[in-house]
């Protein structure tokens, strides 16, 4: 399949780009900084775009199967907090765009406090108790909250949609890199329930699960999660 990827140049994106190849796709990896395309591209074929207005977001996503947004907001944690509304301005142009190129789907890879805690209760919802993961768990300043909004706002405009959209949610605390195991478990709209000895799924772990779900459909215009 012909594949993009929407910040390719962070952790989630390269990894997904990673996967993609491995698995013989033709591999577009989209970045916004042309300083970051690398000198040798590795079998994907880069490109410089910005998809957050309608026309950026349409050149992207044309001649495309499938489209993976994987970008974050931004570089940093004060960055990402501060321009936390790039997510749903991506999003909002992307499905229109997608209106001109409605055979293209899109794959959008969210946050996990958007996850439910309990029936109808998101993890997020609990200020207090999602600051402490925030601080604790993510060693991130309890303001990132905004991205954790941020991200749910997009999985609300994909629900509002009737564009063809997947939306994964990682259950799990960090993700970086690490083994590649091909093993994850998959979920609905709840947080996993934790199993003794597992810890945060890894970036490419998590590829896998994209990938997976990319080359077999079962979450068509829905939300699904993916961890340890």
């Amino acid at each position: 399949m012909d594949i993009g990827v929407l910040g390719a140049t962070g952790l989630i994106g390269r990894a997904v780009v990673a996967e993609g190849l491995r698995r013989g796709h033709r591999v577009t990896a989209l970045t916004r900084d042309p300083a970051r395309v690398p000198a040798q591209g590795g079998g994907a074929t880069w490109r410089v775009a910005d998809a957050g207005d309608v026309e950026g977001a349409a050149r992207a996503v044309a001649g495309l199967d499938v489209m993976v947004d994987a970008i974050a907001p931004g570089g940093d944690i004060p960055d990402q907090i501060a321009h936390a509304h790039v997510l749903p301005d991506t999003a909002r142009a992307l499905l229109k765009a997608l209106e001109l190129h409605p055979a293209t789907r899109l794959f959008v890879i969210g946050g996990g406090g958007s996850l439910e805690s309990a029936p109808g209760v998101r993890v997020l919802d609990d200020e207090e108790g999602f600051a402490r993961i925030l601080t604790d768990v993510l060693h991130v300043p309890a303001a990132y909250r905004a991205v954790a909004l941020a991200h749910a706002e997009v999985l609300d405009l994909c629900r509002l949609s009737d564009r063809n959209w997947t939306y994964l949610s990682p259950s799990a605390g960090r993700i970086e890199p690490g083994e590649r195991t091909g093993r994850y478990r998959v979920g609905g709209d709840q947080v996993l329930p934790p199993v003794e000895g597992a810890g945060d799924i890894s970036t490419q772990d998590l590829a896998v699960a994209v990938l997976d779900e990319i080359e077999t459909p079962r979450h068509v215009q829905r939300r699904f999660t993916a961890g340890y």
